[in-house]
């Protein structure tokens, strides 16, 4: 592991590239017994390894990637949840798996579904993307200008690093 320390803020280069999972949607993390939540479905065992989850009563969500572009080349990537219609979670689990062309032409449209310091854009709407048919889909605009920020502008370290856990 890289302990290097970074000549811009001053703490151990390791953290500046780094990948930080969101376990569960801030609505359903804030629930007591979520596990028990009625007609609960996760595309994997655990809420950790899922890439869309949906809960009655709480809705549809899809993971998707938002990476903060760090001064100095550095990239921090959230894995989010975004919340998005059933039908177009019908829609995204139709074409995820496999070698199905129509992953590639995936577009998510919702709300962020995770609080993000220091910005808390719980709720901002969010355009999601797939920019690389081996991966994810990246969260690539957003008519929240907040969020269009966050997306797209290159920040200091000190403003983000300094409210990861």
């Amino acid at each position: 592991m890289d302990t290097d320390t970074c000549l811009t803020c001053g703490r151990p280069t390791d953290v500046h590239d780094r990948h930080v999972r969101f376990q569960l949607p801030t609505p359903l993390f804030e629930v007591p017994d979520w596990e028990q939540l009625p007609g609960l479905w996760m595309s994997h065992a655990t809420p950790t390894e899922s890439v869309m989850l949906q809960a009655d009563g709480y809705g549809a969500f899809i993971r998707a990637l938002l990476p903060i572009l760090l001064e100095g080349g550095h990239t921090l990537t959230y894995g989010v949840w975004i919340g998005v219609r059933p039908a177009q979670l019908q829609e995204a689990f139709a074409v995820w798996w496999g070698d199905n062309p129509g992953y590639a032409d995936l577009r998510l449209e919702g709300v962020l579904a995770n609080r993000i310091a220091p910005w808390d854009l719980l709720g901002a709407p969010v355009v999601a993307t797939v920019v690389n048919a081996d991966e994810t889909p990246y969260c690539t605009s957003s008519p929240d200008p907040r969020l269009s920020r966050v997306i797209v502008e290159i920040w200091p370290h000190d403003e983000v690093l300094a409210h990861l856990p």
